[in-house]
């Protein structure tokens, strides 16, 4: 079992229910994932590969940790991969090597972000038995000249770190297996469990949960949402947001209990949804969710209180407004960051980009679609990627 954190026993029970009714739903349509493979063998000491992986926006939010050292989540969640952008990343296990060095985006790693790292190489390591430690090296790519604060990219990351390592470790097949797969990526990056699977996708979460039963699940296995568009305007934070401060603030909100509470049934409408291709109740639950996830952020505290809207972010909610009142289908939607994204059918998609360019405010527009799974690249290939993206440093 995962921790129970102080002050939210009272949430365990309720939140464990709705965790069985969103499985029945889950299996009268036939979603579920496969048991953890326990490997007889020992896995590659020497092992090479890289993976590529998308960032993910949010639909059904989650914020707060209920377990930091598992990164299980208060809640259920629900999110999209976004082709607006998606991370590179090459893991070698070197025998040789007397500790792991983790470079990203071309800067050693140290510290907590070095840690969190580590952490999924031990994960890894454990699995396959194997000791060697390994060179990480990753990068974020961008379809813009900024990513901006909010875009998701810690997902892509940690899902790109799992699929890289394990099919370094033990093979390319293991990556079939989406338990372990999920569970793994979601060890950096709660989120990237989401990023890991693909498409429009449900992370499994209550507190307590067993580590190896919050796993994340495919929802539109039958492309039911391919018209679904997904435009991207990266913004900056100008406070320099970090996530991790948000879930710690998040759970002390006298909103947040609620917001948790009434997660369950709303996964199940959400899906229901999805399962049918309406596009547009699940932009309308991103919508609001996005607008209900900033109020839990910004009331963590007597005190210290999270802003992390920038004023750009009015002027982005009420063009949507605007659009819907003149016969426009379009909806925001915001993570832990000002970066918005746009959720809106393929018909639309002109109308909106040249709404938005039509403001004059010169923000770059990411046109991008509902992206797929994590999948691996071949070694060479990815090595040239990130050779060209350090430009000068050569890191291999």
């Amino acid at each position: 079992m995962t921790a129970i954190p102080l002050g939210f026993e009272d949430t365990v029970a309720p939140l464990r229910a709705a965790h069985e009714r969103i499985l029945q739903h889950l299996q009268a349509r036939g979603l579920w994932v496969s048991d953890t493979p326990r490997p007889t063998v020992p896995g590659n000491a020497e092992g090479i590969a890289a993976a590529r992986a998308y960032p993910i926006q949010g639909i059904l939010k989650y914020h707060g940790l209920a377990d930091w050292h598992w990164r299980t989540a208060f809640m259920p969640s629900i999110s999209v991969n976004n082709s607006a952008a998606y991370t590179l990343t090459w893991v070698s296990f070197e025998p040789a090597r007397a500790e792991d060095e983790v470079v990203i985006g071309g800067e050693v790693a140290i510290g907590r972000e070095r840690a969190r790292v580590v952490r999924t190489l031990d994960a890894v390591r454990e699995v396959a038995g194997i000791a060697s430690k390994a060179r990480v090296i990753s990068y974020n790519v961008v379809r813009a000249t900024r990513a901006g604060k909010g875009l998701g990219t810690s997902a892509s990351a940690s899902a790109a770190l799992a699929a890289a390592a394990l099919a370094a470790a033990l093979g390319a097949d293991i990556l079939g297996n989406t338990r372990l797969l999920s569970t793994t990526a979601r060890l950096l990056a709660g989120s990237g469990c989401r990023s890991a699977v693909g498409g429009v996708s449900l992370w499994l979460s209550y507190p307590g949960i067993p580590h190896e039963e919050s796993v994340a699940v495919r929802l539109d296995a039958a492309s039911e949402l391919d018209d679904l568009r997904l435009i991207t305007v990266p913004l900056p934070s100008r406070i320099g947001l970090k996530t991790e401060q948000a879930h710690l603030d998040a759970p002390r909100s006298p909103f947040f209990k609620p917001w948790i509470l009434g997660r369950g049934e709303e996964i199940i409408d959400c899906a229901e949804a999805i399962w049918r291709g309406d596009w547009q109740q699940l932009s309308r639950w991103a919508e609001l969710d996005s607008i209900r996830l900033h109020g839990v952020t910004m009331s963590g505290g007597m005190e210290h209180k999270l802003f992390a809207w920038e004023p750009e972010n009015i002027e982005l909610f009420r063009l949507c407004n605007e659009l819907r009142s003149g016969g426009v289908p379009v909806y925001f939607s915001t993570d832990t960051g000002p970066t918005t994204v746009f959720l809106t059918h393929r018909d639309y998609e002109q109308a909106l980009v040249g709404a938005l360019e039509g403001m004059g405010r010169g923000w770059e527009v990411i046109r991008g679609r509902v992206a797929g799974p994590v999948e691996l690249v071949e070694a060479e290939q990815a090595q040239e990627e990130l050779k060209r993206a350090f430009d000068a440093l050569t890191p291999f």
